[in-house]
């Protein structure tokens, strides 16, 4: 196994430092709306988000009033539960989506793979089956940050529907190359494309490209 990053001659290779460079910055509170019918799990997640640093800027118990809320406070992240009246997670998380502010991560009771695909293409960046412990939720909370951060990223850089998705293709490969070869974690990984894009003025999906070839021997 290699032990040396792709050659782009923008960087030697993740160091110490970029563990440092993924920790949450000093600074404000992220936002959050927590959506959830049932008032004790709706209570549990609530303190479980500000015990960890988040800023719940509201809370609602059906899906609609959760667009509404979001559409309100424009918060980073949105928890809230699949099986809602009025209006449910998914449908919620849809609607949600197209504004693409928000990071969302839904709460299930089931974990079919029809209804975790329903709820990517929702998208939901992360979802947690009940019942859950703060070791589920705050990990899933952070995979879903991390994701809705990246895909702005690469809203940023491509316009074009089409392309941004076969550039989001490229450099999730890339990235998983990364998180295997150098151990890196997930965050970590986008982190090396994105710096080395910047560093050498290249697109992400240049850099994912030579990321491919280099450690993955293939486009």
């Amino acid at each position: 196994m290699s032990e040396q990053p792709p050659s782009t001659e923008a960087s030697s290779g993740p160091s110490t430092g970029a563990a440092e460079d993924d920790e949450v910055p000093q600074g404000p509170r992220r936002r959050v709306v927590v959506a959830e019918d049932e008032a004790i799990i709706r209570l549990d997640v609530v303190e479980t988000l500000t015990e960890a640093g988040f800023d719940v800027v509201g809370e609602a118990g059906d899906g609609e009033s959760a667009v509404r809320l979001v559409e309100e406070m424009t918060p980073d992240l949105v928890v809230m539960d699949v099986k809602m009246p009025v209006l449910d997670g998914i449908s919620a998380a849809e609607r949600i989506g197209r504004s693409g502010r928000s990071a969302v991560v839904l709460l299930t009771a089931f974990s079919q793979k029809e209804l975790v695909d329903r709820a990517r293409d929702a998208g939901a960046m992360a979802y947690v089956v009940k019942p859950f412990t703060s070791a589920d939720l705050l990990p899933a909370v952070e995979i879903a940050l991390s994701r809705h951060a990246e895909l702005r990223a690469l809203e940023d850089e491509v316009s074009d529907l089409t392309e941004r998705f076969e550039t989001r293709k490229r450099v999730e490969r890339a990235k998983g190359l990364l998180m295997q070869q150098m151990g890196l974690s997930e965050p970590e990984a986008f982190r090396w494309i994105q710096k080395t894009s910047m560093d050498r003025r290249l697109t992400m999906r240049e850099v994912a490209d030579v990321v491919l070839e280099q450690v993955g021997g293939s486009r």
